[in-house]
């Protein structure tokens, strides 16, 4: 049987500090290296920080954060890093992303499917929505990759992606502290895991 050893850096980033985050994610995968993972997940928006509301509507902004992952990338060796990041296609639409990074490069990127537009989230405002649910594969495990609000859905891309064939379900996901509603997290993993019939992990 194969084994896959995934690292979830739940790191606190810093909203619009791109090159403190930077350093922070290339610690935790040197860290990662060290400890022989294979693939290290980092939080929703790791690069910008979350939220980064309103610095969303500034291009520069935009450019520097994947100028960031660039360079995280290269320096992403014998490793698989999983981060978010904010995307941006060819008619200039945003999107909450994650990058899938292996032997120095951006190999695959994943969009978020659902935004979340209620109590202290407002994506809907700054965000296009994702389409794809792509599956990868990393030494013949093949794992999906989906953001927060995507695993609340049972009909959503963990259904799709394990569906298939994915076996491992990554979601990174920068939640804010809710009282009481760690135990409501843990049901609705859970039951991803068990519908899905796949190893799930969730980096807050």
């Amino acid at each position: 049987m194969k084994i896959l050893r995934i690292g979830l850096a739940q790191i606190n980033t810093t909203v619009g500090d791109l090159v403190g985050n930077k350093k922070k994610i290339l610690e935790y995968v040197e860290k990662a290296r060290q400890m022989s993972v294979d693939v290290i997940v980092f939080p929703e928006l790791a690069v910008t920080g979350y939220p980064p509301e309103d610095l969303l509507l500034k291009k520069y902004f935009i450019d520097d954060n994947i100028k960031v992952l660039k360079e995280i990338a290269l320096r992403v060796k014998n490793i698989v890093a999983v981060v978010g990041f904010v995307d941006r296609d060819n008619r200039g639409l945003i999107y909450n992303a994650a990058a899938v990074i292996h032997h120095g490069a951006i190999k695959a990127v994943y969009q978020k499917n659902h935004l979340p537009n209620y109590g202290v989230f407002d994506e809907k405002r700054y965000f296009a929505k994702g389409q794809e649910v792509s599956l990868f594969d990393y030494d013949g495990i093949c794992f999906g990759v989906n953001i927060c609000e995507d695993i609340w859905d049972k009909s959503g891309p963990c259904m799709l992606q394990a569906k298939a064939g994915a076996q491992v379900l990554l979601n990174l996901s920068a939640s804010p502290y809710h009282f009481g509603k760690t135990e409501q997290r843990a049901k609705i993993l859970s039951s991803c895991a068990t519908n899905n019939k796949a190893f799930v992990c969730y980096c807050n």
